[in-house]
């Protein structure tokens, strides 16, 4: 044999060897016992009264599925009433893949994870893209009840799952729009989209065969009732937390009583019957209130009766815009002239405040009225409060002073909507000098500038806007004005005093002595100019 198929038959039988080497190898590797560890996961969509019937099916089909497979259950996870195609949180999910991808760590342990079908684990392309790369990675399998078991380790199974799940996001997809569509034309007719809101309640229409054709809601008179008491209340000066305290003291149900509800407030209790302040302000401020029906920012006119007027509505808008801006609880105010436009000082223009003063040999300190910035003036709280009193009753005796609190609506939002236009530019120019594209004198002009047309926008917008609804105060105007607002509260009596635009400058007194000087006050109306 010559020295070429000598070393033909040496490498032939090498090669031989190895193969049995590496066939004995392999067969000791996959016939090692194995632990089989299946994570199960369970969800349902839809489940608004939270009687948890589908996935605790999904989880006992999935168990049974488990032992007849022989694997061992290392956990399960369910998620009810929540969504896997809107892209919410899915906690649980979250939880799922963790503990599976930890599992799998452990040498000798094949990890799987379960659900019932593909729908119920993912639905969003992207999601479960990176499921399946995280899965790869981690070396695990992913088997259905309903069908399919698939080794993330190889490609064509990767690719199985992929396509299996497509048809899922597809049909959703498809669902979604047919959806869309559906909630925009309930829109366009003015029809409530899902359960009756707060204020009304369902009458159902039928056909001839008495089935149920239709629906429209109509006017519910105890529910409304509320709404139109927190609105009065709010526009009559109340507050929020006031509001809320004396709803809740008197057990009126709030609009979630009854329901199992998925997050609860701070301090709400298991039946959703109580009120937060929160709740009260959306309530307020709902645009159904007027008859209006909002779909994606857009309004169309409602089916339903409105519960409060057009001015209510705006009232309340700006209402609630000026607190922003001002940044001021009314059921915090304890003193009538403190801070804001109201009352300043003569020599200064600061703001007021209340301070104890006085000779305590003498007699106890009184609380006193005093420049903030530098103690220019002082004023006994009660004489000037007093006096006060005097002005607003003599001008609201008058019947035509209820044209005074008249305002214009549109007015003054536009001169808000303005003043919110002008802070985004000014938002706009910091980037623009963050970038490099402004100087830093430049950023300082544009802000500047700015500042003082936001400050005229917002004062316009106090100006113009109605400080009240006069129907929640009965006899302001007219011959009991006096003893009206002795009654009123102090949030009440400053809420008067902007919607008639009084102002006060409180300069030092001109003599010593006993008595209020009353030639130190001056007055002026801003709404009238004079």
């Amino acid at each position: 044999m010559d020295q070429t198929g000598e070393r033909l038959r040496i490498l032939t039988g090498v090669a031989h060897i190895a193969r049995e080497a590496l066939g004995s190898s392999l067969l000791n590797t996959r016939t090692l016992p194995r632990r089989t560890l299946v994570f199960l996961y369970a969800r349902i969509s839809e489940d608004p009264r939270d009687r948890r019937r589908g996935v605790n099916r999904q989880m006992s089909d999935l168990r049974t599925f488990s032992e007849e497979n022989g694997w061992e259950v290392g956990g399960e996870y369910v998620e009810n009433d929540v969504s896997a195609h809107s892209g919410e949180e899915r906690p649980e999910y979250d939880r799922l893949m963790a503990d599976a991808i930890e599992a799998a760590r452990e040498p000798g342990v094949r990890v799987i994870v379960a659900g019932y079908h593909p729908s119920r684990l993912w639905r969003r392309r992207v999601e479960r893209a990176q499921a399946i790369e995280d899965l790869r990675h981690a070396g695990c399998w992913v088997a259905f009840e309903s069908g399919g078991l698939f080794n993330m380790a190889k490609a064509s199974d990767r690719s199985q799952l992929a396509n299996l799940g497509e048809s899922d996001t597809a049909e959703s997809e498809v669902k979604s729009e047919r959806v869309a569509r559906a909630a925009l034309e309930r829109a366009q007719e003015g029809r409530a989209n899902g359960a009756v809101a707060y204020g009304w309640r369902r009458q159902y229409e039928c056909d001839a065969r008495g089935q149920i054709s239709g629906f429209h809601d109509v006017e519910d008179p105890v529910q409304a009732g509320v709404v139109r008491e927190i609105v009065t209340r709010l526009l009559a000066g109340g507050s929020l937390l006031g509001i809320t305290a004396d709803l809740n003291e008197r057990g009126v149900p709030s609009p979630g009583a009854g329901m199992q509800l998925k997050r609860r407030a701070v301090g709400q209790n298991a039946d959703g019957s109580l009120w937060n302040k929160t709740s009260v302000k959306k309530l307020a401020l709902r645009p159904a209130n007027v008859g209006l029906r909002v779909h994606q920012g857009v309004e169309y006119k409602a089916a339903w009766p409105a519960l409060i007027t057009d001015e209510q509505y705006a009232q309340l808008r700006n209402l609630f815009a000026e607190r922003a801006v001002v940044r001021e609880l009314p059921g915090a105010r304890k003193h009538l002239l403190t801070w804001g436009e109201v009352a300043t000082c003569g020599p200064c223009g600061s703001v007021l405040r209340v301070a104890l003063k006085g000779n305590a040999s003498r007699g106890r300190k009184q609380p006193t009225y005093v420049c903030d910035a530098s103690g220019c003036v002082g004023r006994n709280e009660e004489a000037l409060d007093r006096y006060v009193g005097r002005v607003v009753g003599g001008v609201l005796s008058r019947p035509e002073a209820a044209e005074v609190f008249r305002g214009d609506d549109s007015a003054a939002l536009a001169a808000l909507e303005r003043a919110e236009g002008l802070k985004a530019r000014q938002e706009a120019a910091a980037d623009d000098y963050a970038d490099g594209i402004i100087t830093r004198e430049q950023l300082r002009r544009i802000t500047a500038k700015l500042a003082k047309q936001i400050t005229d926008a917002q004062n316009e917008a106090r100006r113009l806007r109605p400080a009240f609804d006069l129907d929640a105060f009965d006899g302001l105007v007219g011959p009991r004005s006096a003893e009206t607002w002795e009654a009123l509260e102090v949030p009440q009596q400053r809420r008067v005093l902007d919607g008639l635009g009084l102002r006060l400058r409180v300069h030092p007194v001109a003599r010593r002595g006993p008595g209020f000087d009353q030639s130190t006050i001056e007055l002026h109306w801003a709404r009238t100019g004079d």
